[in-house]
C-alpha cells in the first residue's frame, strides 16, 4: 500500500497563493504569507507577555493588586503589538488596496490607483533607516504627483527578507489586482 502523502521524495507542487473558487473577493485578504522575521518577532513579543502576565499573577498574589493591574496593562499592550505587528502588510479587495502599518492604515480604492509596479530603488532595510538596493513594488495614485510614490512591500522588509520568490510572487499577485480591478 503506498502511502505517497508521507513519502519524503514526493515532489510537493501545490500552489498556496491561488485564491479558491468560493473565495469571497469583497473581504480584504492578504495575498501573501507573512514573512518569518514579522512571525518571529510576534512570538517574541508573545513570549515576553506571557512572562509579564505570570508577572503579574505573582504581584497580585504578594502584593497589591493596583499593581498587579498595572502590569497587566502592559502585558495586554505586548499582546496587542504583538498582533497588531502579525496584521501590518498589504491587503487587497474589490473595493482596494490597504497599506496597513504599525500606527496607521491607508486605503485607497482601485478608482484612485494609477499603477502599481515594481521597481528596483534603495529601500528600507527591516524598516530600519538604513537604506540598501532591492525592490520595491510602488503604489502610484491618480491624486498625488509620480515622484510621491508609497512603497508598499520591499525585498528587504520583515516579509520578504531573504525571499526574493516569494517577493516576485507577492508583487504579481498584487498587481494583477490592481490590473483586474483598476481603472482601465
Amino acid at each position: 500500500m503506498p502511502l505517497s502523502f508521507l513519502a519524503a521524495d514526493r515532489a510537493f507542487e501545490t500552489v498556496d497563493d491561488v485564491a479558491l473558487p468560493f473565495d469571497d473577493r469583497d473581504h480584504w485578504r492578504r495575498p501573501y504569507r507573512p514573512g518569518p522575521c514579522r512571525v518571529g518577532a510576534a512570538a517574541l513579543c508573545l513570549l515576553l507577555a506571557s512572562y509579564v502576565l505570570f508577572a503579574a499573577v505573582v504581584i497580585a498574589l504578594t502584593s497589591s493588586v493596583s499593581e498587579a493591574g498595572v502590569i497587566f496593562g502592559v502585558s495586554l499592550l505586548v499582546i496587542a503589538a504583538a498582533l497588531r505587528l502579525l496584521r501590518m502588510g498589504v491587503w487587497v479587495s474589490a473595493r482596494g488596496l490597504r497599506h496597513v502599518g504599525f500606527l496607521r492604515t491607508r486605503t485607497v480604492s482601485w478608482g484612485r490607483v494609477a499603477a502599481v509596479r515594481t521597481v528596483q530603488q534603495p529601500v528600507r532595510w527591516l524598516g530600519l533607516p538604513r537604506t540598501v538596493q532591492g525592490q520595491a513594488l510602488t503604489l502610484l495614485r491618480r491624486d498625488r504627483a509620480t515622484d510621491g510614490a508609497l512603497p508598499l512591500l520591499t525585498t528587504h522588509g520583515a516579509d520578504f527578507f531573504g525571499r526574493v520568490e516569494a517577493f516576485d510572487r507577492a508583487a504579481d499577485a498584487v498587481e494583477a489586482w490592481a490590473e483586474e480591478y483598476g481603472p482601465h
